[in-house]
């Protein structure tokens, strides 16, 4: 019975460490340097239809925030997602227990432009901060 039993074990472990070398590269997780970190109102036929993050039509303020994005590889970076801080006047968070804001489709090689569209509570004073923006990506496309 033991002797079945570490063939089993062994078989498994073979299986394995051949799985392991005979499947693709792993994408890879790049990291994207955001700066210049800014905001406007949205013009209004963007702002049309804004809703606060708990989807119900309380009013809110539409916002887009724009920026830089540094790419230091040599390759396109994919469906970056940007995190980030914001507070508002007070230093109260606008959005409580979210750090993940949206994200970058494609980055390419260098420095780019980058834009996200945030709701904020029409009760939270003006002006907002930005603060401890940044993204990840990867090397190949994850989400279609």
């Amino acid at each position: 019975m033991q002797l079945r039993s570490l063939a089993v074990f062994l078989f498994t472990c073979l299986f394995v460490v051949l799985s392991w070398v005979s499947s693709p590269s792993a994408i890879a997780l790049t990291q994207i340097r955001l700066f210049d970190i800014s905001y406007q109102k949205c013009p209004p036929d963007i702002a049309e239809g804004t809703v606060t993050s708990g989807g119900s039509p309380m009013a809110a303020n539409c916002f887009l925030v724009t920026g830089k994005a540094e790419n230091g590889t040599n390759k396109y970076v994919y469906d970056a997602d940007i995190f980030g801080r914001i507070y508002d006047a007070n230093n109260d968070p606008v959005l409580q227990n979210r750090t993940r804001l949206g994200s970058i489709p494609e980055v390419p090689p260098g420095v780019s432009n980058f834009e996200l569209r945030i709701s904020v509570a029409a009760s939270q004073p003006e002006p907002i901060q930005l603060k401890q923006f940044k993204a990840a990506g990867f090397s190949a496309q994850v989400r279609k």
